[in-house]
């Protein structure tokens, strides 16, 4: 089988890579095809994929192009993990709202509109390229912001379009096993959008034992969402959100710590990953340790904003495989028939009430030959429903303004946002994106 990677100078590329090492099935991948439009970075990661398969005849073959229609011809599997305006742009969405006194955050608030608004484009056209080129492929987006771009590649690819996300699958493993079960002997109740969910059950043999969790302060000490939101919030809400709820329940602190820090999120991995794409470019030979070395320091300081001081992030979350072991796991279902298990970023089609059809939500499912089936998911009620209609309307407005090239739609999804707190605001935020990132500019002209 050909997969197809986009964003294939991608820094976490590696990861998927050794995947598809770990993938010993007579049905596997057996071509990797990578494509980005930097080719200094394409050469980086295919030094790096190369020690990573050294000594492994079985290792996939790989190819690296900056042509688009050469990397999707023939693909059985697209992995899309796009990063349009590069991360000046990721520092742009970041600066532009947090200069206004707003978050500023990758996928969270007014830079995840930002980023959607530029990225929803160049996806459409992705997915049209997919459908002439590779029509029996499937895609699996973890393009960020994940919802938004599944929900746009849907209008032209429908339901061959799956978006992933690792935090979900890592926020219920550790759930259960702060509790002693191992993953795999439970069923999480998780329901949202992507980075906007919450685990609400947790079932043991047919016994729902979050709740034995959520009234034991030690135990949820013991993991990240613990201490990231505090044991007596969580047992307020009776629920555990993901990790990237912290910015809603805790705006003001993480604005506050952002714009406390020497430097953003953005700007870190601007400065880290420069470097290291340059000592890599200056010893090939070392790629691999450059890159074991350079990924071990960006796991570590990871949502550091959400930490106290000197909290290291918990060494068994690092450890395990995150989207990759997913983006594996799905490609097995569909090409071998393993009925799989997974939380997934799918068309709705009723499944949580309050939300059209055609809305991309993150639900549990089982993965089959045919494709993603999502499963009855735990409703939301409460303010999780009133939060994630609101979101999921500023995400289609969003997309509306990208695919029409409308200011006017833009603005009232900046507006309507719940983390911006005024029409006035989201005027300026607009302007300052434009002035900032060309590419979003463009998307208007």
């Amino acid at each position: 089988m050909k997969l197809t990677i986009l964003g294939g100078g991608g820094f976490r590329v590696p990861l998927v890579y050794g995947a598809l090492l770990r993938d010993t099935h007579d049905v596997r991948v057996d071509e990797v095809a990578l494509h980005d439009v930097d080719a200094a970075r394409l050469d980086a990661v295919a030094h790096i994929l190369a020690q990573l398969g050294e000594g492994r005849p079985e290792a996939p073959t790989v190819t690296a192009t900056t042509s688009l229609d050469e990397a999707l011809e023939g693909a059985d599997f697209v992995f899309s993990a796009i990063r349009v305006g590069g991360l000046d742009g990721r520092t742009a969405d970041e600066r532009v709202a947090l200069d206004l006194g707003m978050l500023g955050q990758e996928t969270t608030g007014p830079g995840g509109l930002a980023y959607g608004l530029r990225t929803i484009p160049v996806a459409l056209d992705v997915a049209e390229r997919v459908r002439r080129l590779a029509p029996d492929a499937w895609v699996i987006n973890f393009t960020n912001p994940a919802g938004m771009i599944t929900q746009a590649m849907q209008g032209v690819l429908r339901d061959r379009v799956v978006g992933i996300c690792d935090s979900p699958i890592g926020l219920g493993r550790r759930a259960a096993r702060a509790l002693g079960y191992a993953p795999e002997q439970t069923r999480f109740g998780y329901a949202g959008l992507n980075h906007l969910g919450w685990l609400q059950t947790l079932v043991v043999d047919g016994r729902d034992v979050l709740p034995t969790l959520l009234e034991s302060p030690e135990r949820l000490l013991g993991i990240e969402e613990g201490r990231l939101f505090g044991p007596d919030w969580l047992a307020t809400i009776g629920a555990i959100p993901n990790e990237y709820l912290y910015y809603y329940y805790f705006t003001r602190d993480a604005v506050a710590a952002i714009r406390g820090s020497a430097e953003t999120r953005g700007e870190f991995l601007l400065d880290s990953q420069t470097a290291f794409y340059e000592k890599v470019c200056a010893a090939p030979d070392s790629a691999l340790a450059l890159w074991t070395a350079a990924r071990r320091n960006r796991d570590e300081t990871y949502m550091a904003e959400a930490r106290s001081e000197g909290e290291a992030r918990d060494e068994t979350d690092m450890g395990e495989g995150g989207y990759e072991g997913v983006a594996l796991a799905i490609m097995g279902a569909i090409a071998r028939g393993e009925r799989a298990s997974m939380i997934l970023n799918v068309r709705n089609r009723g499944g949580l009430v309050g939300l059209p059809d055609d809305a991309v939500v993150e639900v549990p499912c089982t993965v089959d030959a045919s494709g993603p089936v999502p499963l009855v998911p735990t409703q939301l009620t409460g303010h999780p429903l009133g939060l994630v209609q609101q979101v999921k309307a500023v995400e289609e407005l969003a997309i509306e303004a990208a695919i029409t090239g409308s200011p006017t739609i833009a603005l009232e999804a900046f507006a309507l946002h719940p983390l911006v707190d005024s029409v006035t605001t989201a005027e300026a935020l607009l302007t300052g994106y434009r002035a900032r990132i060309p590419s979003l500019d463009q998307v208007f002209r």
